[in-house]
């Protein structure tokens, strides 16, 4: 376990990963000149970092399938199978505290009040640490609204302590509570010490902000505002707020909608709408890096990446339902902005050098499990009907200009799909490819995380504005990112009756395949489910309650841990 860093930390430029060290009399001495490399060393740990992150807070939530099990420990986080021995969650915990023990002992060997332009880079290091705390403590401690007083959060270390050599003792695990405190009070630090320009140009948003840590704040106050049943109306204004500060600001303009739909193209300094994001350049991203980087598993792009994770099918159809999205090459039309991010793999036969049409639609099991079905179709004039071996079905038009058709089936049920392009299957799923994490300046997989943008801080202070029962307001900012990926597809009305729902489905429509849609679940009090195909338990109904809703603590980190480190739960 790794969990504090040498007093050498790592020096380098923030394009690149760390590499040589510093002597701490020499920061000490001349720390304007130390600075610059210790704090680059700290964001280039970020960019390990991300990769556990994206993955324990996106696969756990419901909008991805896999196309079968996997031997990866990353499986876990799909299957809620939690065991401690995962060392995916591990390099998520070392990663974090690495980064956490870089800033702070900058923050120990460099004293405040020497320069303005000191003081704003140590105020980066309070944003940094903050983030991570926060990260930590969603994914290894329980959500806020259950008992924050007594729930175990993370053990807060801040920096390497002096007594490394002999006798080190760590403290155990701080309550959910408690971590929250030290979140908000080095987020605050971060927002009223970090300047606007940082070495004389503008500050782009590869680095810590004032607005980064408002962004987090907004967020961070929305975790803890409680659920819509039950809101804490205290926590829930400081979300709206904070928010108020970003979005006053001006400092971020969110995106048009053709320029939206390209938002994974934009490099983050190229993108206004991009508060904080994790940078990565192409030259440290190579190789092997495009197949086992976050995107690699998402899709398949100019033959590099394994593509065995696809757009879940309940995803599919909140994407289709305001109208359906014709992601086919020759109709290619988008209903809904988000759709820009899912890349069907159509397929045309071999012998005609034609797509196959089909009808897609996913019917129920007798198990009551959910798979996908392609048959092919037949027209004779103005009927279409399907054909699956020896059985034929008469389609039953629904909405014919936008393909969408109901089937009577064998089983005696009845389905509604889409007339499609025939898909390739991996197994037996067609392969709804996501890109949301790759082309990021057109190069196959390449990815910088975005940790905190313009459209998530108008969805805080939608759902922050719900919970203080101010529905008109959250109808506005809830309609204002609606109405940018669906033309005049805003809501007509927001109420208590409606409010969770819709503002909720938002989130996960625009924040899918950004880390936080499992976490938006259950700190709502909400249950997971994921009716649709994929080898998941397709049944299973997992309460905000569950044990398995947080994250063991690595064993390998208690095994070497300098104190006690109690482990969560193994059971409700």
């Amino acid at each position: 376990m790794i969990l504090i860093a040498s007093a050498s930390l790592a020096a380098c430029d923030i394009d690149r990963m760390p590499y040589g060290s510093m002597e701490s009399e020499n920061i000490i001495g001349n720390p304007e000149a130390a600075i610059d490399g210790l704090l680059n060393g700290t964001y280039a740990q970020l960019k390990a970092w991300s990769d556990p992150m994206h993955r324990a807070g996106e696969y756990a939530g419901d909008n991805m399938m896999i196309r079968g099990a996997s031997t990866d420990d990353f499986y876990e986080f799909i299957s809620f199978s939690r065991t401690p021995e995962n060392g995916r969650l591990g390099q998520f915990w070392d990663d974090s505290y690495i980064a956490i023990a870089q800033a702070s002992n900058i923050l120990k060997m460099i004293k405040e009040g020497q320069s303005e332009e000191l003081d704003s880079k140590l105020g980066e290091c309070y944003y940094i640490r903050g983030m991570l705390y926060f990260y930590l403590v969603r994914a290894y401690g329980r959500p806020y609204a259950q008992s924050p007083e007594t729930n175990l959060g993370v053990p807060i270390v801040n920096g390497t302590p002096d007594n490394v050599i002999d006798g080190l003792q760590l403290p155990d695990r701080s309550t959910v509570k408690e971590v929250y405190e030290q979140v908000i009070s080095d987020l605050k630090k971060a927002e009223t010490m970090i300047a606007n320009e940082r070495n004389g140009k503008k500050r782009m948003p590869i680095v810590a902000s004032k607005g980064a840590a408002q962004a987090l704040l907004s967020r961070v106050y929305l975790y803890m505002s409680g659920t819509y049943e039950s809101p804490n109306v205290q926590y829930a204004q400081l979300a709206v707020d904070y928010a108020d500060k970003v979005i006053s600001s001006g400092s971020y303009v969110l995106l048009g909608r053709d320029q939206f739909m390209k938002y994974n193209t934009y490099t983050p300094e190229a993108n206004p709408e991009t508060i904080f994001a994790v940078k990565r350049l192409a030259s440290e991203f190579s190789g092997d890096d495009h197949f086992y980087g976050v995107g690699g598993m998402y899709a398949n792009i100019g033959g590099q990446g394994w593509g065995e994770m696809y757009a879940s099918g309940k995803y599919i159809d909140l994407l289709n339902e305001t109208g359906r999205n014709d992601w086919r090459p020759d109709s290619y039309k988008i209903v809904d902005a988000r759709a820009a991010f899912i890349e069907p793999t159509y397929s045309k036969d071999e012998k005609t050098g034609k797509y196959l049409e089909v009808f897609r639609f996913i019917k129920e099991n007798d198990n009551q499990t959910w798979s996908y079905v392609q048959d092919t179709v037949v027209r004779s004039g103005s009927t279409v009907s399907t054909k699956n071996n020896k059985d034929t079905y008469t389609l039953t038009p629904v909405n014919v200009e936008q393909g969408v058709y109901s089937i009577k089936y064998k089983d005696g049920k009845t389905y509604s799909g889409v007339l499609d392009y025939y898909i390739n299957l991996n197994r037996a799923y067609p392969q709804f490819y996501i890109t949301k994490a790759s082309r990021e300046g057109e190069d196959s997989h390449l990815h910088s995380p975005v940790i905190s943008r313009l459209g998530e801080v108008y969805l805080n202070r939608a759902e922050a504005y719900a919970k203080l029962n101010n529905y008109g307001a959250a109808l506005s900012d809830l309609n204002l990112i609606r109405n940018r990926s669906i033309v005049n597809g805003g809501y007509a009305s927001l109420d208590a009756s409606n409010a969770s729902e819709r503002i909720d489905k938002e989130r996960q429509l625009e924040l899918a395949y950004q880390a936080e849609r499992s976490y938006d679940v259950f700190r709502n009090g909400e249950s997971l489910t994921r009716r649709y195909p994929g080898p998941h338990n397709q049944t299973e109904v997992i309460k905000a309650t569950d044990y398995r809703v947080v994250y063991y603590i690595p064993q390998s980190v208690i095994n070497s841990y300098p104190g006690t480190l109690t482990q969560n739960p193994t059971g409700n």
